[in-house]
């Protein structure tokens, strides 16, 4: 799970990890997405963006469920990203169990600019997939 979760770092279009909103962008800069257990045994996925998209993070720890559990290859999630298209290959998590513990923002002389450079149409180069 830890290697399939890495495997999607970086700045992706997350097409097949996000639920399509019309005029929305699925590009984003994935920071941190990484799996640990607690000291009771209980998996605990840590994932870090600029932004998410809708449902996002739901689909990002249920692919990663399914490799856990054998029923998708790890390096599966990768060109599943790169197709950009929904997948049935995996279940997106319902959200009991999943916990927003925080967010952060940037200063308060930075967030005008990070919220235009968030909110706006971005687009891939060609060698970023």
């Amino acid at each position: 799970m830890q290697v399939a979760a890495a495997s999607l770092l970086g700045l992706h279009d997350f097409a097949t990890y996000c639920k399509p909103r019309p005029g929305a962008t699925t590009i984003r800069t994935l920071q941190e997405f990484s799996w640990r257990r607690d000291p009771d045994g209980v998996l605990v996925a840590t994932v870090q963006a600029d932004a998410f998209c809708h449902s996002m993070v739901r689909a990002l720890v249920g692919a990663c469920v399914a490799v856990g559990e054998g029923r998708l290859a790890g390096e599966r999630l990768a060109t599943l990203r790169i197709n950009r298209a929904r997948t049935s290959e995996f279940k997106v998590m319902p959200p009991q169990g999943l916990t927003l513990l925080k967010v952060d923002y940037p200063a308060d002389d930075q967030l005008a600019a990070r919220a235009l450079e968030t909110r706006a149409r971005r687009a891939l180069d060609e060698d970023e997939e």
